[in-house]
């Protein structure tokens, strides 16, 4: 027998029980299925973390004043109001040759009014012309503000869509004006929005305006000290060398001694992207193993109700036994058999798979309206899914057909 005839009889002997089939690739359904659902959840989760690194800004470093020791805990050099300077980052851009920026950042809190209306904003940051550069974020109207506005600690701002939509919700924002502590400041620029980051918080709730204006006008502060330095790389792939070159800066400029503790610290969003990808990868891999234990356990179903078939059709093989058929073709047929339940149970599993992932990603992004929560549907974990599902079939179907092509055609004609 060829195997289209082979397979056209084993789809006949299936269709004969269309219940039993049915309730025997369950178990691959709910495997293949699951494995599907549960790496595009760990895909999405995945590409969510990427994008919020990436709204970060671009090869981020982050230098904070301080050290942390071993336990966690920050510790200021004693004497001091802080470690970190303006011009500690003016030195930065010019002298590190991997650094294609870096802004001080200042920070208030404060109500911010316009008219009779007033808000809270999430941050009021006082940054340089460059930070846009860095955060690798635009301006969606008007422009940012200046290099000269910084330097003559100019009263302009830029602002975020959420605080634009509760203190301007029926005009265009850029050229009104709004006061922080009663300080008038004139909006030059709205940001494009970036929406929640990765811990839910409204990036777009912010008051950005030249780090002078903000340290001696809002804060009255005439020191000069910075809350934190933000630099950007020039290249992703330079991320450790730019470190290297500020971290040697630093020292340099705040008389560090050889072997002695430094008085800030560097945070290299790079390294912590790439521990959380790392991370997400395992749970990739975790959980898809978890779910292909699914697979296994609908192999032994197949392999359950594939030895019942060979019993209930002892007699059906003694006549083709009889009449000429070979031990080959009723191994072939009854392998046959069980591979085609364990494909038909995979693109079930499949549809149903990528069906629960789509339900899922809306009911999250429904839900959790502040969340864009990716859809990643991984072609691989299909094409993994169904070759194991095939191999499921092959693998437990085996035993039950080698023993239905084992039987003695006399034996079996005298079954009843």
């Amino acid at each position: 027998m060829n195997l289209i005839m082979i397979l056209r009889v084993s789809l006949r002997a299936l269709s004969k029980n269309k219940t039993r089939a049915g309730l025997t690739v369950l178990g691959i359904v709910i495997g293949v299925g699951a494995v599907i659902l549960l790496v595009s959840i760990s895909q999405s989760a995945g590409m969510m973390i990427t994008d919020q690194f990436q709204s970060l800004g671009t090869n981020v470093l982050f230098i904070l004043p301080g050290s942390y020791t071993g336990g966690g805990s920050m510790r200021l050099p004693s004497g001091t109001f802080t470690t970190l300077l303006a011009s500690d980052a003016d030195a930065m851009a010019a002298e590190c040759p991997t650094v294609l920026a870096a802004s001080p950042d200042v920070s208030a809190k404060a109500q911010v009014v316009a008219g009779n209306l007033n808000w809270a904003p999430d941050s009021i940051m006082g940054v340089n012309d460059t930070y846009l550069t860095i955060r690798n974020q635009q301006v969606e109207k008007g422009q940012f503000f200046s290099a000269g506005d910084v330097h003559t600690a100019a009263k302009v701002c830029v602002i975020g869509k959420t605080v634009a939509e509760n203190l301007f919700p029926d005009m265009d924002c850029v050229g009104a004006t709004i006061r922080i502590k009663k300080i008038p400041f004139r909006v030059v620029g709205l940001l494009e929005p970036k929406g929640a980051n990765l811990f839910g918080q409204d990036q777009d709730n912010i008051v950005l305006a030249p780090f002078t204006t903000i340290k001696k006008k809002v804060s009255g502060s005439n020191f000069n000290n910075v809350d934190c330095i933000f630099v950007s790389a020039r290249w992703t792939d330079q991320m450790k060398q730019t470190e290297e070159e500020v971290i040697s800066l630093l020292r340099q400029r705040h008389h560090i001694r050889q072997g002695a503790e430094d008085d800030f610290t560097v945070r290299n969003t790079s390294e912590v992207a790439r521990v959380l990808n790392i991370i997400t990868m395992v749970m990739t891999l975790l959980l898809g193993s978890v779910a292909s234990v699914s697979l296994v356990v609908g192999g032994v179903g197949i392999m359950n109700i594939m030895l019942v078939s060979v019993t209930e059709r002892t007699r059906e093989i003694g006549i083709r036994l009889a009449v000429g058929a070979r031990s080959r073709d009723i191994l072939r047929q009854f392998l046959l058999e069980a591979v085609v339940l364990s494909l038909l149970g995979g693109v079930i599993g499949v549809a149903l798979g990528i069906g629960s992932a789509v339900a899922a990603t809306y009911a999250v992004n429904h839900f959790l309206s502040s969340t864009h929560w990716p859809l990643a549907i991984s072609v691989n974990a299909i094409l993994v899914s169904l070759g194991f599902a095939a191999s499921v079939g092959m693998f437990f179907g085996y035993y039950p057909a080698r023993k239905a092509s084992r039987l003695d055609p006399i034996e079996s004609l005298r079954y009843e």
